[in-house]
């Protein structure tokens, strides 16, 4: 029989386990709470890098350590696609969630004396949505969303800080005469007349190391649209002397060095093409490294998903050769192709602690996903209408969970009018539409054929009429952006 002593000790241990578990309970809120409520996203966006051009990719002929290393600690995407073909539209359709049938900039119109047709004044954006989330935004390197001063210029589209090319055709010179500080032009005097010394991707890759350093304490969204290794094909003498006389034999371009069209879009002389090409690769390979690194000191590594990627396929501009460095892999076409080759870009995302390292994945996504997925990783209900899937499933690890595209879709307006839909394994595209709105069909199954060799148009004609109706209903017109044949129906526009 217990005596009241026993009864005591039985009182106080239960008291005490009902202590202790209270102060557990307390003590892991308290640690949920002091934890970071949203992550800082960093995307860094390369312009005109191939699917091949990455060692992780399969590049054989030049190294990128860093980025390598970023896909080996995070998951590298075999399956993604741009928005577009050509700059303006495939970052559109990244900052809008819209593929080109619907967002609002569908072609690269330009807007002379500087700059190109603007966003629409309160479009929804990444960085709008993440300024409502409390993120401040900062983007560095080429806008081309906006003239100076138009309702698409980067501080009316959610955008906090801003340094580098308004214009995406001044962006083609790297030694330009001025560049944007926010809403203030900069003019840079060491390339005043013909004089070249202040290279504009180093210039703007300091003021993204300055941003991450000035908001370390906040949560921040870095967008950095960088301006590599698009043409022209110019690099500092300290990059470019690593790789003289390795990519022999060289390819000369004579471009533009004087007159009217000189730091205005034309392309500078470059007697090196190849080692060119090479030291710009490294420049931003380097780059990236040292925003990983930027990163890294600041303790922001497991709060901080890095996310890499492409605008479109590899250019031929300038004096680029892609067929040398093989730029596009085992994919057929280029910049401006509907083909593979031009939309299937390097996708690749890390997050320490987060996303598996040296995780590989064949979900098929594109531009228009990462608005929704964004939006899924911070908690935020989106309130605007998308085309995208989150793949938020795929980056934890969860693929069972993971929804599917019914279809993609994308359009083109430059070379009489391009189409393209995936629905699955299979692609139908539409060439010539502007002269053949009905016709141009070509078929492929891309799990048998991804190198896009195979018309099967002829031997599956209901096939190509079931995906003619889907990619039809895809888009809806723009009163900006219009194929030749809807400016005038029923005539060619040869």
């Amino acid at each position: 029989m217990k005596n009241k002593s026993d009864n005591n000790n039985t009182k106080y241990k239960f008291i005490k386990g009902i202590v202790f578990f209270v102060a557990f309970i307390t003590i892991e809120n308290l640690t949920l709470l002091a934890q970071p409520e949203k992550p800082n996203i960093v995307f860094i966006l390369a312009d005109d890098l191939g699917y091949g051009d990455l060692g992780c990719y399969g590049q054989q002929k030049f190294k990128t350590p860093h980025i390598d290393k970023l896909a080996l600690d995070g998951m590298r995407f075999t399956q993604h696609y741009s928005g577009a073909p050509v700059c303006a539209p495939s970052r559109s359709a990244l900052l809008t969630g819209l593929h080109t049938g619907h967002t609002p900039i569908r072609g690269n119109k330009e807007v002379l004396p500087e700059g190109q047709w603007p966003l629409p004044q309160k479009t929804e954006t990444l960085m709008s949505m993440l300024k409502l989330a409390g993120y401040t935004t900062g983007t560095f390197g080429k806008w081309g969303l906006g003239y100076p001063g138009s309702e698409g210029a980067p501080e009316f589209q959610g955008v906090d800080f801003f340094y580098g090319y308004n214009c995406q055709r001044l962006a083609h010179n790297y030694f330009p005469e001025h560049l944007w500080n926010n809403h203030q032009k900069q003019f840079l005097q060491a390339n005043s007349g013909t004089s070249k010394k202040d290279y504009a991707p180093e210039k703007i890759h300091l003021k993204a190391l300055e941003f991450l350093e000035n908001n370390k304490d906040t949560s921040f969204f870095l967008f950095y649209p960088m301006v590599i290794p698009h043409a022209e094909l110019v690099a500092p003498e300290k990059y470019m002397a690593g790789y003289r006389n390795k990519f022999l034999p060289e390819k000369n371009f004579a471009g533009v060095d004087s007159g009217d069209q000189f730091r205005k879009g034309g392309y500078a002389s470059q007697p090196e093409s190849h080692a060119a090409f090479a030291a710009m690769i490294n420049i931003m390979d380097d780059q990236v490294g040292e925003i990983i690194s930027k990163i890294n000191d600041l303790n922001l590594e497991e709060n901080t998903i890095i996310i890499f990627s492409s605008d479109n396929g590899p250019h031929q501009e300038g004096g680029a050769d892609p067929d040398y460095f093989d730029s596009n892999g085992i994919l057929r076409g280029y910049k401006r192709d509907l083909f593979e080759g031009g939309i299937r870009v390097p996708f690749i995302v890390s997050w320490k602690k987060h996303i598996k390292p040296a995780s590989v994945t064949d979900h098929i996504s594109a531009f228009w996903d990462v608005m929704p997925t964004l939006a899924d990783l911070i908690g935020l209900k989106l309130d605007t209408k998308t085309d995208g899937i989150t793949f938020l499933p795929t980056l934890m690890g969860r693929p069972n969970h993971q929804k599917q595209h019914d279809q993609l879709y994308w359009e083109f307006h430059e070379l009489n009018g391009r189409r393209a839909l995936r629905q699955g394994d299979w692609k139908l595209i539409q060439y010539h539409v502007s002269n053949n709105p009905a016709g141009n069909f070509e078929l492929y199954n891309l799990k048998d054929d991804p190198s896009e060799q195979n018309d099967l148009a002829s031997r599956f004609p209901d096939k190509v009429e079931r995906l003619k109706t889907i990619m039809l209903a895809e888009r809806v017109p723009s009163d900006t952006f219009k194929f030749a044949s809807e400016i005038n129906p029923g005539g060619s526009t040869k």
